[in-house]
């Protein structure tokens, strides 16, 4: 039987994120088991992919201030020569609608953890981002219909904040592990895990294959509960697979001007641009578009439901006014694996000896995946290097209070 010092059962960007920590400090045999054919087949591939800092959490603004770091210097990050990831620094720009008070208290937030901000009032807004409505209003998500508009806003900016190819980012992490001498087995399952006196003996795979370990880190994402299952943990949280949807369409040439990452809280959406800003990609940020429960990760409906896009590109159009209603919209679905007790991901050993979860990202994994990795690296090896977070493992640990958050959506 072959044997590896530590097996991680998943290749999203979490369980990418933690080989490549791991393998760049210390000479561990790492073994990373992925069901799918390639990167990309679980949340990773649908995510947004946005680096925002702002969390209603200080550790959790923390830690994705130290993830993004990450994604900001790409390249010093992996070894690569040539990455294919890109920062994409638009900025951030988040619209509370009526809340005055909102945007300069979080500035304030934001400056004392020295994160580069910007209160933004409507003339800087029509000065910056010509295409965007300042309007304080939410619009009506039935009709759409038209309001007269309430000035008058007071909106958040994050200089530094935007967004990375999450397939890209991933396939560079591959890249990185495998340099590293990490083992990457595609199109393989893990179908059972050995337990013996209470301690982690050993992997069964579905082709057959057995490997010995010590140490299983479980990263499977919307899997984690078949994962947990098999070594019979009964995990004190409810981590469920939500279906998640996102729509996109072509950027006319009538809406000009730079479009940041906008998180238009008085509507209910995000939106960014992606393919060097031929496109918009929109998402929701209402809690109730993030409880669609999904029974298999296997099987679950892929495209968005009509009523989905009706609503969001209602208030699209109320925040971009130039865009037409006339191009095709398009869509897919994803899912997030959210902790339904306080949207915050679990970390750490479980009482089976070697036996460490990183489920429950609800949303939130992509921007911190550098630093998740960092944390559980540190933990396991007791060694620090570059691009590592200060924030314990304790404040994610599976045995630790339920964190008091802001809304129970994917913006916490």
């Amino acid at each position: 039987m072959k044997s590896r010092d530590v097996v991680i059962a998943g290749a999203g960007i979490i369980g990418l994120s933690i080989a490549w920590q791991l393998a760049r400090r210390s000479k561990l045999s790492i073994a990373v088991i992925e069901k799918g054919a390639g990167v990309g087949e679980g949340s990773t591939g649908a995510s947004s992919a946005i680096c925002r800092v702002r969390y209603s959490v200080d550790e959790t603004l923390l830690l994705a201030r130290d993830g993004i770091s990450a994604y900001r210097q790409w390249q010093a990050f992996t070894g690569l020569a040539e990455p294919a990831a890109k920062f994409v620094q638009d900025g951030v720009l988040w619209m509370p609608g009526g809340d005055r008070k909102w945007a300069d208290t979080e500035h304030q937030r934001m400056r004392d953890f020295g994160i580069a901000s910007e209160v933004l009032d409507d003339d800087d807004i029509a000065e910056r981002f010509p295409a965007l409505n300042t309007c304080t209003l939410a619009p009506d998500l039935d009709t759409g219909e038209a309001h007269v508009c309430e000035g008058g806003s007071r909106n958040l900016f994050e200089i530094d904040g935007g967004h990375v190819d999450p397939m890209a980012a991933s396939g560079d992490l591959v890249e990185a592990c495998r340099n590293a001498g990490v083992e990457m087995r595609f199109r393989t399952e893990v179908v059972g895990v050995g337990v013996s006196g209470g301690r982690i003996q050993s992997v069964s795979l579905d082709d057959g294959d057995e490997l010995a370990t010590p140490l299983v880190i479980n990263a499977a994402g919307p899997w984690c509960n078949r994962l947990s299952a098999m070594v019979g943990l009964q995990v004190p949280w409810t981590l469920e697979p939500m279906r998640i949807q996102v729509m996109y369409r072509d950027r006319p040439e009538a809406l000009t001007g730079h479009i940041p990452v906008t998180a238009d809280l008085a509507g209910g959406i995000y939106f960014r641009t992606q393919n060097a800003g031929r496109q918009l990609v929109v998402g929701s940020v209402r809690e109730e578009d993030e409880r669609e429960v999904v029974a298999d990760p296997d099987d679950f409906r892929t495209e968005t439901d009509d009523d989905f896009e009706v609503v969001n590109l209602h208030v699209l159009h109320h925040r971009l006014p130039a865009l037409p209603y006339s191009g095709r919209v398009r869509g897919y679905c994803g899912l997030y694996t959210t902790n339904c007790e306080d949207v915050h991901p679990i970390l750490g050993p479980t009482e089976i000896d070697g036996f460490w979860l990183a489920n429950g990202f609800s949303g939130h994994g992509f921007k911190l995946a550098p630093a998740i990795g960092s944390m559980l690296a540190q933990a396991l090896t007791g060694e620090k290097r570059d691009f590592d977070t200060d924030i314990p493992l304790s404040f994610l640990a599976i045995d630790r209070e339920p964190i008091g958050v802001a809304s129970k959506n994917v913006l916490a």
